[in-house]
């Protein structure tokens, strides 16, 4: 039977992988945009919100952060487009690159962590500016940032470990795609939010 689109297929098809990662993207972005929002409702109700985050070490490292997310998207949209013209093995290359830039950003997060809580004090529940919430949600929301990268490591390490033994679709390494780009996207609303906007001057 013709389509009434005269096309071949319907406009309005998608895959069931795809359509699973948009469904979760949107459900984690909503959980996103709820911290972000009672940590900026938190920051704008509190006069005495604490700002601990110097040019060096802080901002240099969220800086470099950004820089490795936002080059491991491009590298990602590459390993993309590789698969997508049969080139298994260029997919595999730019995807370590993918899984090399997360892995930088983890080492650095977690540097920076060390200094926050080593040096400045600064825990979840405690800080010298008897501002707890401020520890609470600043670790809340980079954690869970966090915990998705490294989430997003691991995926990326399955994908390319099975496109080098010829397994997998170039819809699979979409799909992956599409999570990494949204974990990059959140970053940076979290750089500008938590660091900039929170930088000691």
């Amino acid at each position: 039977m013709e389509s009434v689109w005269h096309g071949g297929a319907s406009p309005y098809s998608i895959g069931s992988k795809k359509l699973g990662m948009w469904l979760f993207i949107i459900s984690d972005a909503l959980t996103f945009s709820a911290l972000l929002m009672v940590y900026t409702y938190l920051r704008l109700s509190n006069p005495n919100w604490p700002k601990p985050f110097i040019f060096s070490p802080s901002i240099i490292f969220s800086s470099i952060m950004t820089f490795c997310l936002l080059s491991s998207s491009l590298t990602m949209v590459m390993a993309v487009h590789a698969m997508n013209h049969g080139n298994r093995k260029s997919t595999v290359r730019w995807i370590l690159a993918t899984i090399a830039g997360g892995l930088a950003f983890v080492i650095l997060h977690a540097s920076e962590w060390r200094h926050l809580i080593l040096d400045e004090h600064v825990t979840p529940f405690h800080n010298e500016w008897n501002v707890p919430l401020f520890g609470g949600t600043f670790f809340t929301l980079t954690g869970l940032h966090m915990t998705h990268v490294v989430i997003g490591v691991i995926y990326l390490g399955i994908i390319a470990f099975a496109v080098g033994r010829g397994k997998f679709k170039a819809e699979d390494v979409e799909v992956s795609g599409l999570y990494w780009h949204f974990v990059d996207l959140v970053w940076m609303f979290i750089f500008p939010l938590v660091y900039l906007m929170s930088a000691k001057v």
